[in-house]
């Protein structure tokens, strides 16, 4: 193995070896705990510490970096405290997951490291987020990410790289050519010669790199690092290296032929690195074994610290209260009486357009919102006011932008994603479920972003653009979900969920875009969560729907004037207002729930079981729950309506009333 040094100073040197030897000597003793049953699981990344440590020196200590689970000497590089990582291993409340997440499933702020999740595609994507925000803010930073040759086939990468390509960030997107994807080798993986050669196709800047040689690695990044934070650009980086051990030390290395495994081994990374220094006289026996014993007695030190913390304790109110971030609501009134009468989609328009002057960090992100203005024009205008920075046009790459979004919130700013169609969401479910609603509970990290979503049927749009599928979303902890009737409630509860630092999937239906009129205060205000509206009194009944539902259930009552109930429009799903349900089945003693979605599964369900197990001694006859056939949305105006629920309610409505 060849070497060179280049202006690379004595001191820099000997710095690259001991942050090399430090993850080595850690994870030997990882290996030694994992058999005696003090940790649960390793993933070991033995042999490709050159890849870490140089990556990690090469940058600075501001510049975010995105590791797997092999990069333990990110970890290190980045000096954290031993004794912190330890207890994460272990599961207790001095780890950075009070104990919620395993090994490398971390991230911290105080470090600028962003831990991977097992799904490892969407941290690509947030990467691309985070180099926004520099980009934006004007900071001349590069960000690091990490993925395996066996995460490259997955969708995220590629979003990830055209997102980055096409926008121009500074991201290094390194790749650890490790041989094997866990049993599978690289020829059943991709069918090149080299993934770097997929830059190609990106239009960007690619290398290959032997990740075993930590001067290669660590001058090819500092070179890239310099000049990207000058003139921002993606650089695709394939480190070829080996992965000495198994996936994890369950899977043992039985598929690995023994030839290989002894031609990696001769290119251990310290072992020769180790040979150059001693020849350079930078190291010599005696400095190498003070070294390592320095490195131990620091491993001995912080693993005793690590031990002697107790094991976590369940406490109920801690693990619910830390789902969410912490938001205090602030009611604004409107500082004016005025009031126009518009529409739901101009409410929409509106809220969005004055969050953006509210919020100077505030990005709107989606398909065709720029120029055109959105396929329904709810930003029609916003890039002559705000720019082409804030209101970006993506790619057609649902999941890439979500992830990217929540880069932006890590790296302190806002982010508003516009679904096309609230159908589309399936292509960037994973981020949406596994990230977003899961970071503040694992790591304590907000995810400040707003997904709108375009939904609903009754428009002949069919079975991809018509779904009511906001029941994906109330079963996922960690999420918050908004689904406004009226223009008025549009546009207050929008800037509510853009203030609030936590994921909102604001749901917005078509079919009342352009046919709903309401006065509303021109000027901005914000609505309280989980706070339901009481659009009708009455003592015979309850009805509670959200959506167009409240419209129908409002036509049905319009017709029946001699039906006297309680009309109850949600207005949030998650929080849901369930006392308000209460209090008027305290006093009608009947329930009828109304929506649009398919039965089964939905939040109509909840709704019943909470009113059953908290009422029951209210209710004077069954509850009746009415929705859509549990078929997919057809498309002939027929078919569409009598998969629709609007009929059946009226029949449902005086059958309960007749009980």
């Amino acid at each position: 193995m060849e070497y060179q040094r280049k202006d690379i100073d004595n001191k820099t040197l000997l710095d690259l070896y001991v942050r090399m030897l430090k993850p080595r000597m850690i994870e030997d003793r990882m290996l030694i705990l994992l058999r005696q049953g003090k940790i649960s699981k390793w993933f070991s990344g033995i042999g490709q510490e050159a890849i870490s440590v140089g990556v990690a020196s090469a940058m600075t200590a501001e510049e975010y970096i995105l590791p797997m689970h092999r990069n333990l000497g990110v970890f290190t590089t980045r000096e954290i405290p031993l004794h912190r990582l330890f207890s994460q291993w272990q599961g207790k409340a001095g780890g950075f997951t009070k104990g919620r997440d395993r090994s490398f499933h971390f991230g911290t702020q105080d470090y600028k490291i962003v831990g991977m999740i097992s799904h490892l595609g969407p941290q690509l994507g947030v990467a691309d987020g985070i180099a926004l925000a520099d980009v934006l803010q004007n900071r001349e930073r590069v960000t690091a990410v990490f993925t395996g040759e066996g995460g490259t086939s997955e969708g995220d990468f590629h979003e990830a790289l055209n997102i980055a390509s096409v926008w121009q960030l500074p991201v290094l997107f390194c790749i650890e050519n490790n041989g094997y994807g866990l049993s599978t080798p690289t020829s059943e993986q991709y069918n090149c010669k080299n993934l770097a050669e997929r830059g190609i196709g990106y239009g960007m800047e690619s290398y290959t790199i032997d990740g075993n040689n930590i001067l290669d690695v660590y001058n090819k990044v500092s070179e890239l690092s310099q000049r990207m934070r000058k003139k921002p650009e993606p650089v695709l980086l394939e480190f070829k290296t080996f992965r000495m051990r198994g996936h994890e030390e369950a899977s043992g290395t039985k598929y690995v032929p023994d030839a290989l495994m002894e031609e990696w081994g001769a290119m251990d990374p310290i072992t020769n690195y180790e040979s150059f220094l001693t020849k350079e006289g930078l190291l010599n026996n005696p400095k190498i074994d003070r070294l390592k014993a320095e490195i131990e007695s620091e491993i001995n030190e912080h693993l005793q610290l690590a031990f002697s913390e107790p094991a976590i304790d369940f406490i109920e109110k801690d693990e619910l209260s830390d789902v969410y971030k912490d938001f205090i609501f602030t009611e604004i009134r409107p500082n004016n009486s005025a009031v126009e009468n518009i529409r739901l989609v101009d409410a929409v328009s509106l809220g969005l357009r004055q969050s953006m002057e509210q919020h100077d960090d505030l990005i709107i992100m989606g398909q065709d919102i720029a120029d055109y203005g959105g396929v329904f024009k709810v930003t029609e205008g916003f890039v002559d006011a705000f720019g082409k920075a804030r209101v970006r046009n993506t790619p057609i790459c649902e999941s890439g932008v979500v992830a990217a979004a929540m880069g932006l919130s890590i790296n302190g700013m806002k982010a508003v994603i516009e679904m096309q169609f609230a159908d589309f969401a399936t292509s960037g479910f994973n981020p949406i479920v596994n990230y977003l609603a899961k970071s503040h509970y694992r790591w304590g990290e907000k995810a400040d972003v707003v997904i709108r979503m375009p939904c609903g049927g009754d428009v002949g749009a069919g079975p991809f653009h018509s779904q009511t599928n906001e029941a994906w979303f109330t079963k996922t902890p960690g999420l918050k979900v908004a689904y406004p009737a009226f223009p008025y409630d549009a546009k207050g509860l929008l800037a509510t969920a853009i203030n609030d630092p936590n994921p909102v999937l604001f749901f917005e239906h078509k079919g009342l875009y352009r046919s709903v009129y309401q006065d509303v205060p021109t000027d901005y205000y914000t609505l309280p969560f989980g706070k339901a509206a009481l659009l009708k009194e009455g003592n015979q009944i309850t009805v509670v729907s959200y959506g167009a539902g409240v419209h129908w259930a409002l036509e049905t009552l319009e017709n029946h004037p001699e039906i006297e109930a309680d009309l109850i429009d949600l207005r949030t799903l998650m929080p849901l207002d369930m006392a308000s349900i209460y209090t008027s089945i305290e006093k009608t003693g009947k329930l009828i729930i109304l929506q649009e979605d398919s039965l089964f599964g939905g939040i109509s369900s909840d709704i019943s079981a909470l009113v059953i197990e908290n009422r029951f001694e209210y209710l004077d006859g069954p509850i009746k729950r009415v929705a859509s056939l549990e078929i997919p949305i057809p498309f002939s105006k027929k078919l569409e309506n009598g998969y629709l629920p609007k009929e059946r309610f009226a029949v449902a409505l005086k059958e309960l009333l007749a009980f």
